[in-house]
């Protein structure tokens, strides 16, 4: 790009599809999320209510043999220590979630802190999530759902929560994802209430039209630039004063800018 040097920003890890980002799920209005805000942060601390009465042992807010009982019949047949797609999927049906386009889903896994590996969640991290938001049944899973809207994360929980998004949906040990994949999960995961919808449709655009095969795959870093970009230049206006010259934001981002002033001119 002229005038400028380019960033190393790696793209060579390879990277497949998970299960989430084909699509948005549809979210109360943000006058309602701040409506039943209040409400919500009990649940949000951890507490789906109506659970049994937890013990002393490790987990002492809720039935520990209910919840585990209830991770075993998610399991993997070969791991009985670990749930993994097909076992999460197993728990969605049971919550009426589509796993493939509700955003719900991967709010859940983020507040029970399935963290350790990509795409799956570990029993300890299970039981350890369950004691924390008092979970250990059908019912009180049920009844925490509400809780799991992103209207109700403040501003840094929210940043957590959208970097848990990238990792989770990784490969194995591949570090970046298919744009493809990066396009559904922005749909999914971001709204009205973190950025503008005409920052995000055009980001989207520049994504699916891109033919710079460097972007092909996209990596964490570029990822979290694009929700910080969004939030300091909220519209066009804000972007007056951009200058490529001295950007520090990833080259990615300086082509975008790019691609939003090339379609001003037509």
């Amino acid at each position: 790009m002229p005038g400028k040097k380019r960033k190393a920003e790696s793209n060579n890890s390879s990277s497949s599809s998970s299960m989430w980002g084909s699509g948005s799920s549809q979210s109360p209005s943000s006058s309602s999320r701040r409506s039943n805000k209040q409400s919500s942060s009990s649940r949000r601390g951890g507490g789906g209510g109506g659970g049994a009465q937890g013990g002393s042992g490790a987990y002492p807010y809720i039935n520990e043999e209910s919840a585990s009982k209830l991770f075993d019949e998610i399991c993997d047949e070969d791991d009985p220590n670990v749930a993994g797609m097909e076992g999460i999927c197993k728990l969605c049906e049971q919550l009426n979630l589509d796993p493939l386009e509700d955003v719900r889903v991967l709010v859940l896994l983020h507040k029970l802190g399935a963290k350790k590996k990509p795409a799956e969640i570990s029993k300890e991290e299970f039981m350890t999530g369950c004691n924390k938001l008092q979970l250990d049944s059908i019912d009180t899973f049920t009844n925490f759902l509400p809780a799991l809207d992103t209207g109700f994360m403040e501003r840094d929980e929210f940043k957590e929560f959208y970097k848990f998004c990238f990792q989770f949906n990784r490969q194995g040990t591949h570090k970046t994802l298919e744009k493809d994949l990066v396009v559904a999960l922005l749909k999914m995961c971001l709204n009205s209430d973190r950025i503008t919808s005409h920052r995000l449709d055009t980001f989207c655009e520049f994504l699916e039209t891109t033919t710079d095969a460097s972007y092909n795959k996209i990596t964490l870093d570029q990822w979290r630039s694009f929700l910080d970009f969004s939030q300091e230049f909220p519209d066009e206006g804000s972007l007056m004063g951009y200058d490529e010259s001295e950007s520090a934001w990833p080259v990615l981002i300086d082509e975008y800018v790019e691609f939003l002033e090339k379609k001003a001119k037509k």
